[in-house]
């Protein structure tokens, strides 16, 4: 499910269900939010890299829990939010290499990442339009600030696909690398970065995220009040279910 590898003061975080295309289920969300947790707590650790086992980056949630994303009797609430939380004060420089395709929690992660390398031939996807829900993670403020306002615009209303070259045009990448060459140069960039004194790394993250601590912390709570609003609803149950069948949703009675 998840590969740790600790080695010249990088840790590299593999999501490693490569039959699911990486896709984060319950169990997942808590093994990458603890393996950034403790690797943020390591005075030996300066830096940490998420990157996907096999031909994803991570294809996002699992999308049954849209149908009914509750928690079951006896379990605990959905880690999701404990997991953009970790993402959001990790103190450390984190970088993410994007070897294949990247949908949902799979993009809105990236702009937590101080630098996103990319293999030219992924794609990015927001897929909640689509699935009849809202945006998540912050991301309908970070995607604007990390892409403009009209590339995200186009990115959350349509949910088209971003190729490498665009995400990398507009900002939400940094590079675009070679498919075979992107994990190597991803490491070499966090090695180089791990080389430099802890604390300055520690204390310049810091500055380089206070002004959007605010903006994101208010973000995500409009997101969750209109993901609530949406969840369940005929139009949003319609959404998902056509998605599945792969057809185009019947809306004819309207949105609400």
């Amino acid at each position: 499910m998840l590969r740790i590898d600790d080695r010249d003061r990088v840790r590299l975080v593999t999501l490693d269900r490569p039959e699911r295309l990486n896709a984060f289920d319950r169990a997942l969300y808590r093994a990458v939010t603890d393996a950034l947790s403790e690797a943020a707590e390591r005075s030996d650790l300066a830096v940490a890299v998420l990157t996907g086992a096999g031909r994803a980056f991570s294809a996002g949630v699992d999308l049954a829990e849209l149908v009914d994303p509750r928690p079951g009797p006896g379990d605990d609430p959905h880690p999701f939010a404990g997991f953009v939380d970790t993402l959001a004060s990790f103190p450390k420089p984190l970088l993410a290499a994007v070897n294949g395709v990247g949908v949902g929690i799979g993009l809105t992660l990236l702009p937590y990442c101080d630098l996103v390398l990319i293999a030219k031939g992924a794609r990015l996807r927001a897929p909640f339009a689509v699935l009849g829900v809202a945006p998540e993670a912050a991301s309908s403020y970070l995607l604007p600030r990390a892409m403009g306002s009209q590339r995200a615009a186009h990115a959350l209303f349509t949910a088209e696909w971003i190729d490498a070259e665009d995400a990398v045009e507009s900002g939400l990448a940094w590079k675009a690398c070679e498919p075979d060459e992107l994990l190597d140069e991803t490491l070499a960039v966090a090695r180089r970065i791990a080389a430099m004194p802890v604390e300055s790394l520690v204390e310049t993250k810091r500055l380089l995220v206070a002004p959007r601590l605010e903006a994101v912390r208010a973000a995500r709570e409009r997101e969750d009040a209109a993901f609530a609003r949406l969840i369940g609803t005929a139009a949003q149950v319609e959404a998902v279910t056509a998605f599945f069948e792969k057809r185009p949703p019947d809306l004819a009675e309207g949105v609400g």
